[in-house]
């Protein structure tokens, strides 16, 4: 089993940045590719970034390309996503997904809003 816990989230102007976490515990070790998903209000949860296992190799959905990056740091079985220049259009419940050979997990979710 792998627990998720993802932190970050708050509420950000226009234009602001943030930086969000996610930890992994438990049999992390299992962990192949990382990534961050969002689900917005109305709509259905999308991929936003995602990371393969030694990090040489990320996808981003077109419209965060350019201003989202996504690492992480094996040592600390962290995966991180920094959100620069954020849009209205941003906010939405963030997700962090870990797959393995055998399933995906899912963290709680992080709450970002962006608004004046």
């Amino acid at each position: 089993q792998v627990q998720l816990v993802e932190s970050g989230g708050g509420l950000v102007q226009p234009g602001g940045s943030l930086r969000l976490s996610c930890v992994a515990s438990g049999s992390s070790f299992r962990i192949n590719a990382m990534g961050w998903y969002r689900l917005a209000p109305g709509k259905e949860r999308e991929p936003v970034a995602t990371i393969n296992s030694n990090g040489g190799s990320t996808y981003y959905a077109d419209s965060v390309k350019g201003r989202f990056t996504i690492s992480r740091d094996n040592a600390k079985n962290t995966v991180y996503l920094q959100m620069n220049t954020l849009k209205p259009e941003d906010t939405a419940v963030y997700y962090c997904n870990a797959l393995t050979m055998m399933r995906q997990y899912w963290g709680q979710g992080t709450q970002v809003t962006v608004s004046s």
